[in-house]
């Protein structure tokens, strides 16, 4: 029987332009032709975002001196939002993200002293915010110098959880070749699509997504190296939440339907939807409020700070166990589906993992779906918090 796999080097790349939430709320509750519930709703929507800074690739959106150029998604001269075709979004996003892939997946290489481009099998990227053919993933092996035959997947268009199926078909690879080694890779590009409107549900979105990349390496092979067993993995549906949450592409960028009842459902969904990832797991009653004794750690996808709240009160977690979500929330936003893997990374560095501990993760998505996954922490010494 093959060793599990083991998710180790995470690494982290955001953009190096910061956006600081209390100035962008300004900036969309000026926007000429807004109502004043719009506005109202601008105001309530990001100050209760539970975020600080965001990043984005998209200088243009801050208050430094115009450049010579002309405005393409911000005119900084009268403080305007502007609305550019799909076309020219995509087109940013293909200069942009293919710099952060490339930039991440060599990080997580450099990071790991036990593999070096030789060893990778297998390359899975992962982004729902813009396309390109070649795609990132043969970017990436070109770039980094991989070798010609690697096996390449790239899951488009699904949304926050992405990461976790992702993390799953590495494991899969992992189990039917011990020898394998998958560098998986998420890179989002949310900013490009945030744009002005009266829609709530556009308004809330807008308040919380943000750019980012994170990369690491999946194998099963035998290592000190500290990381994440994967051990489990669950999906979900939460049928009647199919139209709360969804990822559309209109003329005008991509077009995210986030409604105010999302975290109601998940709340009342979320319990039974990690049921059978537990199965025979735990020690006590599934139930609400009797989870979260029994799982240290908790990689939770900060969707928004509602969704947390809703979570935490259901699972009965503690503060401290939601820290490393909520701290990725306030300091980076919702990056979709590379967020997880930024909670992950926090928990094996910063919260004081050990060598046994066990990790609950799970993000959500369009379904509305739920993913999850039950890891254990190998080789951490807990230096962190």
């Amino acid at each position: 029987m093959s060793s599990p796999a083991v998710l180790r080097s995470l690494q982290t790349v955001v953009p190096d332009t910061i956006l600081h939430q209390s100035e962008v709320r300004d900036v969309f509750a000026a926007q000429p032709g807004l109502s004043r519930l719009a506005r109202r709703i601008v105001t309530a929507s990001f100050d209760g975002s539970g975020i600080d800074t965001r990043r984005t690739v998209l200088d243009e959106l801050t208050w430094t001196p115009p450049s010579d150029a002309d405005p393409v998604f911000f005119d900084r001269e009268t403080g305007t939002l502007l609305s550019p075709g799909t076309g020219i979004r995509n087109d940013v996003y293909v200069r942009e993200a293919r710099e952060l892939f490339v930039s991440a997946a060599r990080a997580a290489l450099d990071a790991d002293p036990e593999i070096d481009a030789a060893d990778i099998t297998h390359v899975i990227t992962v982004s729902c915010t813009g396309f390109h053919a070649p795609g990132p993933e043969y970017e990436i092996v070109r770039a980094l110098g991989l070798a010609e035959s690697v096996q390449r997947f790239h899951l488009g268009f699904m949304g926050c959880y992405a990461s976790m199926p992702a993390l799953r078909a590495a494991s899969q690879f992992c189990a039917a070749d011990p020898d394998a080694v998958v560098l998986v890779v998420s890179v989002e590009l949310c900013t490009l699509h945030l744009r002005s409107s009266e829609d709530p549900d556009m308004i809330v979105a807008s308040s919380l997504f943000a750019d980012g990349a994170a990369a690491g390496i999946v194998t099963a092979r035998p290592s000190a190296l500290p990381g994440l067993r994967l051990d489990r993995f669950h999906t979900a549906i939460a049928p009647q939440g199919e139209k709360d949450m969804a990822w559309t592409i209109g003329d005008s960028g991509f077009e995210m339907i986030l409604s105010t009842g999302v975290p109601q459902i998940i709340g009342e969904t979320i319990v039974e939807a990690l049921r059978p990832l537990y199965a025979g797991e735990l020690s006590g009653p599934f139930q609400d409020g009797a989870i979260g004794g029994q799982v240290r750690h908790w990689a939770i996808h900060p969707g928004g700070r509602s969704i947390l709240d809703r979570v935490q009160d259901r699972l009965g977690l503690s503060d401290a166990q939601l820290h490393p979500a909520r701290e990725t929330l306030r300091v980076n936003g919702n990056m979709s589906s590379a967020t997880v893997l930024f909670v992950l990374r926090r928990i094996l560095e910063q919260e004081g993992a050990r060598d046994g501990d066990r990790v609950s993760a799970m993000a959500f998505g369009p379904g509305l779906t739920a993913e999850s996954a039950l890891m254990t922490v190998v080789g951490a010494e807990g230096d962190g918090r």
